[in-house]
């Protein structure tokens, strides 16, 4: 019989304000599948299992398609495309841009866009440790909690080099409720363009182009066949339902049906754990 097991949690109670959650997920004897890794307010961390990570299309075109036992991926505003034979497994990390500064000591801007291996940032060693341990631990508490303790041990008190403005405006536009950029330029004092620029260079992405993801995230993160699109736009601050399917187009590169379709397994099964 195949395997096909997704399941989400939280990260322990030091790491809240810097990861969103895990995801775990195991398949295996399942017909071979492809993914998209769509844009959202969260950096990328996944740590494979078993079989590497197939990326066959990666948000920047100019990167060619790879494998990777482990991947660190920036913020991005067009989908990666990962294809599996028939078994993947792994626990995929949602890591805020915050959060890349307080466990790599980076900006996330310089990983915006772009796939990197993880051992490029994190090191063979730990990347290793971390895979080493995954593969011995029992059930997925157990797995989570490897990936809770490595990170921990990397965790800074201190976020160096972040203005307070800069991550306010962070927790603002992409974590927080849908709120326009001209009022959290005003909420820290500054002017919307050196609010712009100074997110950008820390952020990677323009201040408007970060809401954007976040309203989308929501958006999709809403979406079943059991709700109408046109509920969904209007609950998530879309001007129609047009306008979702336009955003949908932009960043998942397809109409939400097909989203929907290609991707139901996933989704449902996220819901459910």
């Amino acid at each position: 019989m195949g395997v096909d097991e997704y399941l989400q949690a939280r990260p322990s109670a030091g790491l809240r304000p810097f990861v969103g959650s895990y995801s775990g997920y195991r398949q295996s004897g399942v017909a071979p599948g492809v993914h998209r890794g769509l844009p959202s307010p969260y950096l990328t961390l996944i740590f494979t299992i078993d079989d590497p990570l197939e990326i066959a299309a990666h948000p920047d075109p100019r990167q060619r398609p790879g494998r990777y036992d482990a991947l660190i991926g920036g913020l991005h505003l067009t989908p990666a495309v990962i294809v599996h034979p028939g078994r993947q497994s792994g626990v995929q990390v949602a890591l805020s841009p915050l959060g890349c500064r307080a466990l790599f000591g980076l900006p996330a801007a310089e990983l915006a866009g772009a796939d990197l291996e993880a051992a490029d940032v994190l090191g063979d060693l730990l990347v290793d440790e971390i895979r080493d341990r995954l593969r011995a631990a029992p059930d997925w508490p157990s797995r989570f909690a490897v990936i809770d303790e490595a990170l921990l041990r990397r965790l800074r008190d201190d976020l160096p080099g972040v203005a307070p403005e800069i991550a306010y405006a962070c927790r603002r536009l992409l974590l927080g409720e849908p709120v326009p950029v001209a009022a959290v330029a005003a909420e820290v004092g500054w002017s919307a363009r050196y609010l712009t620029d100074r997110f950008r260079a820390e952020v990677g992405l323009r201040p408007k182009e970060a809401a954007r993801v976040a309203r989308f995230d929501r958006a999709r993160r809403a979406l079943s066949t059991a709700t109408r699109l046109a509920d969904v736009a209007a609950a998530h601050g879309f001007a129609d339902q047009s306008h979702l399917v336009r955003e949908f187009h932009a960043f998942a590169g397809c109409a939400p049906s097909t989203w929907l379709a290609d991707e139901h397994d996933l989704i449902e099964g996220l819901r459910v754990t």
